[in-house]
């Protein structure tokens, strides 16, 4: 597309926006509807911008126009939130103000200058597969141990059915979701366990998983540490995993555990005794 076939397309968004403008309800959660269902991303984008905003934001400014809502209130709402539950809620409101500048309805945005601090990501605590194996997760032990020998997100799991496992191999090619997490996420993966359906609701596995420290995703770290202990190379690991940065499948490999520090004591005292 030219620049100017490109600019063409701004103008004609901005008066498509314009011409809204009379039909757009101030009120402050009305506005915020309609903003996020007129946008143009995608479904799944939408269905996570929906559930932050009923969670997070609806209700707290109950009564007030969108035009009346200030940079302090912004603040004082955003504050209690953790790190990364903070980041959805205020990329949100950037976002419905945005479209409140667009629509003219002001000048400057009260989201403007409002950073969020640097995120402190922490590793999940995960169980590694000796320790995994002998533990009882109830009726949903193999789904469990499937989650774990395979590096299967909980929405590949959920939708997978014998029809996508043959000849030894897993066939990911779609999530609850309809597509997977990325294009990366199209993989095939060795199926090295049994396969039994998965039930519906994560809520189930999360239940099993709770007692024992972990998390439904903490299970994708001990694929990874199988994978890592059992000498697959990183850039394998990253097909398996369905990473679509390998950043992050290093960030994984490179977590050290306690008994991989004696491990490596143990071999360096042998060459040097």
């Amino acid at each position: 597309m030219s620049i100017l076939g490109y600019l063409i397309e701004i103008m004609q968004d901005i008066d498509s926006r314009r011409s809204l403008k009379d039909q757009v309800p101030l009120e402050f959660d009305a506005f915020c509807a309609f903003v996020i269902g007129f946008i143009p991303i995608r479904y799944k984008t939408r269905e996570s911008y929906e559930s932050a905003f009923r969670c997070h934001i609806s209700g707290v400014f109950a009564g007030k126009q969108v035009t009346e809502i200030t940079k302090m209130e912004i603040q004082t709402l955003l504050s209690p939130l953790k790190p990364q539950v903070r980041a959805k809620v205020l990329a949100i409101l950037k976002t419905i103000f945005r479209e409140a500048v667009l629509l003219e309805l002001m000048s400057v945005p009260p989201t403007l200058g409002i950073q969020n601090p640097a995120p402190i990501v922490q590793m999940r605590k995960f169980l590694t597969w000796d320790e995994l194996k002998v533990r009882d997760f109830g009726r949903y032990t193999p789904q469990v141990r499937f989650l774990a020998l395979h590096g299967l997100r909980w929405g590949e799991a959920v939708v997978l059915t014998p029809d996508d496992i043959r000849d030894g191999r897993i066939y990911v090619n779609k999530s609850i979701h309809g597509g997977t997490k990325s294009q990366s996420g199209n993989r095939v993966v060795p199926l090295v366990g049994d396969f039994e359906l998965f039930p519906k609701s994560p809520k189930t596995l999360r239940k099993v998983l709770d007692p024992h420290g972990i998390h439904i995703h903490s299970l994708r770290h001990t694929y990874a540490h199988i994978l890592k202990s059992q000498g697959i190379h990183v850039t394998t690991a990253q097909k398996l995993m369905g990473h679509s940065d390998p950043k992050i499948t290093m960030a994984i490999y490179t977590r050290v555990l306690d008994n991989e520090i004696d491990s490596a004591g143990a071999i360096l005292r042998r060459m040097t005794g």
